[in-house]
């Protein structure tokens, strides 16, 4: 069923129940939606648009930070039949520019936070843009765009009626750019419609759950995870902010039972409780049954302490990448806990396999590029079919991911490709000596890079964020990765903040960029 369709049915089925909730805690605001009046916003948007000559085909730049207004445009513009083109809220005037010259936007809907960006943009842009619509307050509406709440409250709220099939084209979504500039993902609404039943098929969220949405919805990751509990209805909180005590709250006060978390946040959480400044019997918490992780690797020993202090949390690791339509196509599984460490098993109607660099399967044990298959494989690299001549092989997706498959059949994920630092031959990976560094008791976070050396060509670099309260020294440090064999031992240490963008990814370009000449 096309997603279009699972908002129309959910209005008819669940239309005066909640379907959406939004906790700005900053600015002690809550607002909430049922699912009829989801579904009503959606086709008044999807009306205005194209009463502002918006039609089957073309694309829509949708750049807003998440708010409860976010997913009723997003449904909007695919009602249109158009593609929804989700920008990352980071991007800058000239990322902004390229995305949108690159997708040849007819429309933008965009929040109060973009309204500079967009205005340094708009040379660029107006070759191709016809209408700019604003969601946020009137007062800073600039005078070159239309109020979103008076663009809808003048459309019909009747299906528009437009045609779609799932062979259609559904969103262009643009990478995170970790490793270059981004790439426009070409995504299908099959594509959509496969990562519905993915994520439910692996979480068994029910009509009663209620999800907490705190990753940036522009990512496929956190809308694709909603997605499990948009199929059966359930209702979803929208949580502006990831302070721990927010998060808590929210858990507490909405009576959330499904919580998505990235690594950072699950460690503030920990700390925050460690260090006394939350105290879990302040909140309802019961009915959570289950936290989640992806986005990144998952630290062994983040997992046994969340285990420690949550003992009743079912708990999983999810794998994905925006060109699989997000995360699903390997995960851990809830019956799998004592494999804490693996990303896990191929998902749901996915195959996996690993190869070498000849595209030759590699020997159990061994490292090699991670490849997947699947429905939720994207279509392409929207114009760029060198890209997509590189990325797909005979159906198979590759990931760029360097990863292991044990005797058990259970993959476990090594590090980026581009990411592994060769020292005097040897090969490292930043993965590993991340994860052995977050046991020490004083760490939060860390990132590994390599830095150039003209002897060894590359030498290990960790650059660590210590624990509030805490003092580590460069000599701690270096006594501590005794353990480690002793060419992978960091040979230089830095502290400092360890830069991750919105979906809790590393930014390792950022660090190689800042630390290069300092090794």
């Amino acid at each position: 069923m096309i997603i279009t369709e699972i908002l129309s049915r959910n209005a008819r089925v669940y239309g005066k129940e909640t379907a959406l909730i939004e906790r700005d805690p900053a600015r002690l605001n809550r607002r909430e939606i049922t699912w009829e009046e989801f579904d009503r916003q959606a086709n008044a948007v999807a009306n205005a648009l194209i009463r502002r000559g918006v039609r089957k085909g073309d694309k829509v730049v949708h750049l807003m930070t998440n708010c409860i207004e976010w997913l009723p445009v997003y449904f909007g513009i695919l009602r249109t039949g158009a593609w929804a083109v989700p920008l990352n809220f980071r991007f800058l005037s000239p990322a902004i520019a390229r995305c949108t010259r690159i997708s040849e936007a007819r429309a933008i809907i965009f929040g109060e936070e973009f309204i500079e960006r967009l205005a340094e943009a708009r040379e660029q842009l107006d070759a191709t843009v016809s209408a700019y619509i604003f969601v946020g307050d009137e007062e800073k509406q600039p005078a070159w765009a239309e109020a979103y709440d008076e663009v809808v409250k003048t459309a019909s709220e009747d299906e528009p009626g437009v045609a779609i099939s799932l062979c259609d084209s559904a969103a262009l979504y643009f990478t995170s750019g970790t490793t270059g500039k981004p790439k426009a993902v070409h995504i299908t609404h099959r594509n959509l419609e496969f990562a519905c039943y993915v994520e439910n098929r692996h979480h068994n969220q029910t009509h009663g759950d209620n999800f907490l949405c705190i990753p940036p919805l522009y990512h496929a990751g956190a809308k694709m995870h909603w997605f499990g509990s948009f199929i059966v209805g359930a209702k979803s909180v929208i949580l502006k902010g990831t302070r721990p005590r927010w998060i808590l709250e929210a858990v507490s006060e909405e009576k959330v039972t499904v919580v998505w978390l990235l690594v950072p946040w699950a460690h503030d959480i920990l700390i925050a409780l460690e260090n006394g400044d939350l105290t879990l019997n302040n909140y309802k918490l019961d009915q959570w049954r289950f936290m989640h992780i992806g986005a990144q690797p998952v630290p062994p020993s983040l997992i046994r302490k969340w285990k420690q202090t949550f003992p009743h949390h079912d708990y999983d690791t999810n794998y994905g990448l925006t060109e699989a339509t997000g995360p699903g196509c390997v995960h851990l599984g809830i019956d799998n806990i004592q494999k804490v460490g693996a990303i896990g098993v191929p998902g749901f109607d996915w195959e996996c396999r690993i190869v070498n660099s000849d595209m030759k399967p590699v020997p159990p044990g061994g490292s090699g590029e991670l490849l997947v298959k699947g429905p939720g494989v994207m279509k392409e690299y929207y114009k760029n079919p060198e890209a997509t001549a590189e990325t797909l092989k005979d159906g198979w997706l590759c990931t760029g991911d360097i990863a292991r498959v044990d005797g058990e059949g259970f993959l476990w994920l090594v590090d980026r490709k581009k990411d592994v630092i060769i020292t005097g031959g040897e090969n490292i990976f930043p993965v590993e000596v991340e994860d052995f560094l977050m046991n020490h008791d004083s760490i939060q976070d860390v990132g590994v890079i390599g830095v150039p050396d003209e002897r060894l060509g590359e030498l290990v670099a960790a650059v660590i964020r210590v624990k509030p309260n805490h003092q580590l020294s460069e000599e701690e440090v270096r006594e501590f990765c005794e353990g480690l064999a002793r060419y992978k031992r960091p040979r230089r240490i830095f502290f400092d903040d360890v830069p991750r963008n919105p979906t809790g990814k590393i930014e390792k370009p950022r660090l190689r960029k800042r630390y290069r000449d300092l090794g």
